[in-house]
Order: C-alpha cells, then sequence, then structure tokens
C-alpha cells in the first residue's frame, strides 16, 4: 500500500474542507472535526483511518487480479480519474454515468459492439461506399459513442469495486452498484450519505488538489497490486 500522506500534507491539499453548516448531512457526524466560519472541518485522523482502510481493500482485490472501475461524476474530476485509469489499464466512465451498466449491461455489450464495427469500417475506408452526408452521419455517431463507452470498451463482465468521485451526483450509479453487490470505494463531503459507500473516504470532493492526492492513491495501490500479483505468481 502507498505512503498515506501526513496531516499537513492533507491540510496544505486542503483534504479537510468541508460545506457549509447548513448543508451537512447528519450521517457525517462521525467524520467532522468542528466548525469554522461556518464550514464544517473534517477530522483528518479519521479520514486518514477510512482512506487505509479503503486502500487495503483496493489493494487485495488488485493483488487478487480484480477489476475497479474508476467513475467520476465530477467535472473536475474528470481527467484525473480518466488518466489514472488510463494509467492502470481499469475501465472508466467521466462526465456522466451510462444507465445499466451493471444492472442491464447487454444493453452496453451492443453498444461496444456498434462502436467496434463503425471503427472497424472507418478505419478500412468502408466510409467511402456511402455519400458525404451518410459519412458525416456515420462520424457523428461513432464520436458520440466513443465519448460515451470508450472507457469500458474492454470490460466484459462486472467490476470487483467501484471507486467514484461525485457522490451527490451517482444516485442511479449507487443504486445500481448496491442493487448487483458492487462494493463502492468513494470520497464523501460533508454534504453526502457516507452510508450509501461501503469504503467511505471523508475528504473534500470539490478541489482539484484532494481529488487528485486521493485518486493518485487509489491507482498507486492498483499498480502495487498488480505488481505483487505478479511476483507471487512468478515465485509458484
Amino acid at each position: 500500500m502507498p505512503k498515506i500522506p501526513t496531516l499537513v500534507d492533507m491540510l496544505k491539499a486542503g483534504v479537510h474542507f468541508g460545506h457549509q453548516k447548513s448543508k451537512w448531512h447528519p450521517k457525517m457526524r462521525g467524520y467532522i472535526y468542528t466548525v469554522r466560519h461556518g464550514i464544517h472541518i473534517l477530522d483528518l485522523e479519521k479520514t486518514t483511518k477510512q482512506l487505509e482502510e479503503a486502500l487495503a481493500f483496493v489493494g487485495r482485490i488488485s493483488a487478487a487480479g480484480g477489476t475497479v472501475l474508476f467513475v467520476s461524476l465530477k467535472k473536475q474530476a474528470d481527467e484525473v480519474v480518466k488518466e489514472a485509469a488510463v494509467r492502470t489499464s481499469m475501465p472508466y466512465i467521466v462526465g456522466r454515468w451510462l444507465g445499466g451498466v451493471f444492472t442491464n449491461f447487454s444493453v452496453i455489450a451492443k453498444l461496444i459492439r456498434r462502436l467496434e464495427i463503425l471503427e472497424a469500417d472507418k478505419n478500412s475506408g468502408a466510409w467511402l461506399k456511402y455519400s458525404k452526408k451518410e459519412q458525416l452521419e456515420r462520424e457523428r455517431d461513432f464520436t458520440k459513442l466513443n465519448t460515451m463507452i470508450s472507457g469500458i470498451r474492454n470490460l466484459t463482465r462486472l467490476p470487483d469495486v467501484i471507486f467514484l468521485i461525485g457522490t451527490r451526483e451517482a444516485k442511479n450509479a449507487l443504486r445500481e452498484a448496491r442493487k448487483v453487490k458492487v462494493p463502492i470505494v468513494a470520497m464523501v463531503d460533508t454534504n453526502t450519505n457516507p452510508g450509501l459507500v461501503d469504503y467511505p473516504i471523508p475528504a473534500n470532493d470539490d478541489a482539484l488538489q484532494p481529488i487528485v492526492m486521493v485518486t493518485n492513491l487509489m491507482a498507486e495501490t492498483v499498480l502495487e497490486g498488480r505488481l505483487a500479483a505478479t511476483v507471487a505468481g512468478g515465485t509458484r
């Protein structure tokens, strides 16, 4: 497991900043340290404990060859989460949730197949037999599908865990994950319900620095787990 940042590092990154006191979720009470200028301040010692538990769990999943689905439903986190997923060769969804990824994957599989056909035809030059209008329609279809599902086109089964940023924006994703019993690891701010998450990480999920810190730790954990699995396999 990668080294957990110190409390000072977390303070510098702004991990501790929550939302206005009036916007809090009561179930976050146990993770809140105090109130300053009407803003809830998270207890970073508890954040550290929760982060350790979350990383240990993801590390075990990765070491066992499992799949972590990286998800961002917050615009400021999209590129960070996508980069982490690409770096770890894990699937990702950013921007908006695709309904049915967990509960109706056959529909998603059809979209993936449609994308693969369009891409193959485009690369082979098969589009040239169509009119300019038809080529434009296919290009638009291809671009739309590629944007929607490029991050999960290699996903052939349910992931073993979902790492999520944007809990308040993720009602449908959380509902689907719970329905099929996919464990959820997520950053939870003071205005969110940590009870919806299996491994909540109390942290400021609006600012970029905390998002980068937690997401990079998650990616490093996945890579370390993979390495451990490789080493173990080589010594058998």
